[in-house]
């Protein structure tokens, strides 16, 4: 079925398999700034605010400098600025549409208690708030939808850590090593490509009629956060995403309860990168729910480093998602709901 042609044109008339097929293209995004100077003060705490993809580019970016930086980092999704924010504090408000009350809210706050702040928007109110109050802003390309822009994302928030000297330049570019890997993955997953050699297809496929639930190790949690993301607003289907080893100590025991028929996709996320422990923990909790649930099915992340698995990941979700709307008759790119929510929270 996937493997028609005409019937994916049909069913993806604003060509999103097309805007998967390109996000390689993003990871040589310049990321210009706007606005770059700064004083130079002491940076004691990051706090990356935004929501929805534009929060999955902060979480990438927090477990990718995890052993670099002694400085914390915190991804805030919410309306308000955590207390401790004030004049040591970088705060980066990223919210690709410009217009996400919850980030204009947290930059509003950031500029109240004189934080160091830096901001990400491809338009919008907040584009317009940081011309107007001269704050370092890198704008986005337009026209997509944010969780189709998480790569232009990440290379907004690392030229801005290399502006305020948070990372050094070799790290900032760090991500271009990868292009030429995940162009001709990406190839790979392609309408053109037979479903018996398209791994994204056959995802699609297994899940059709089923919930998801992605699991992964905390290290790559953001992955398991993406497929979420991609299922929810591609494939307009329910998913859920745990990581371990906190799985093993709530969600596990949820499974072995009744009904023992259970419609869901169950889709490990495991790298060569994990800790042996986690690895552990994914076999012994297969074998112990063995009856319990569906059986799983491994996704082994592909690449050397952990932002390349993160990368090759991130864009497999894309397309299996995309490929799953057009097996549900959904269209891919419109997210209706939301723009129906925004205008009734606006009233």
């Amino acid at each position: 079925m996937l493997d028609n042609l005409n019937m994916i044109v049909q069913r993806d008339p604003e060509n999103a398999l097309r805007v998967a097929s390109e996000q390689w293209k993003q990871i040589l995004f310049s990321a210009d700034i706007l606005n770059p100077e700064h004083d130079g003060r002491e940076i004691k705490n990051i706090i990356i605010a935004g929501m929805g993809g534009s929060a999955l580019a902060g979480l990438i970016i927090k477990k990718w400098l995890e052993d670099d930086l002694l400085l914390p980092i915190e991804i805030v999704r919410s309306y308000n600025l955590p207390r401790y924010a004030n004049h040591n504090s970088l705060v980066i408000v990223n919210s690709y549409s410009g217009n996400t009350e919850e980030a204009i809210s947290m930059l509003e706050d950031a500029i109240k208690r004189g934080c160091q702040i830096g901001t990400v928007s491809s338009q919008g109110k907040i584009e317009t708030i940081s011309n107007n109050k001269s704050i370092a802003y890198v704008k986005l390309p337009p026209n997509l939808q944010p969780r189709m822009a998480v790569i232009y994302n990440f290379r907004a928030l690392t030229k801005l850590l290399l502006n305020f000297n948070i990372i050094d330049d070799y790290k900032h570019h760090e991500i271009e090593k990868y292009v030429n890997f995940i162009k001709k993955e990406s190839v790979s997953w392609g309408a053109s490509i037979k479903t018996e050699n398209n791994l994204a297809k056959q995802i699609a496929l297994y899940s059709a009629g089923r919930n998801a639930l992605f699991l992964s190790s905390n290290l790559f949690s953001p992955v398991a956060y993406k497929w979420k993301i991609s299922w929810n607003e591609n494939a307009k289907n329910v998913s859920f995403w745990n990581e371990y080893p906190e799985f093993n100590h709530n969600e596990f025991i949820g499974w072995s309860s009744q009904p023992t028929e259970k419609l869901f996709a169950i889709f490990n996320l495991k790298s060569k990168l994990d800790n042996p422990r986690i690895n552990k923990r994914f076999e012994i909790s297969d074998k112990l729910l063995l009856g319990k649930r569906p059986k799983t099915h491994n996704i082994i992340l592909k690449g050397e480093s952990l932002l390349e698995q993160v990368l090759w990941g991130s864009i497999l979700a894309d397309f299996a998602s995309i490929y799953l709307a057009i097996l549900n008759n959904n269209d891919p790119t419109p997210v209706e709901l939301i723009e129906k929510l925004k205008i009734e929270l606006a009233k």
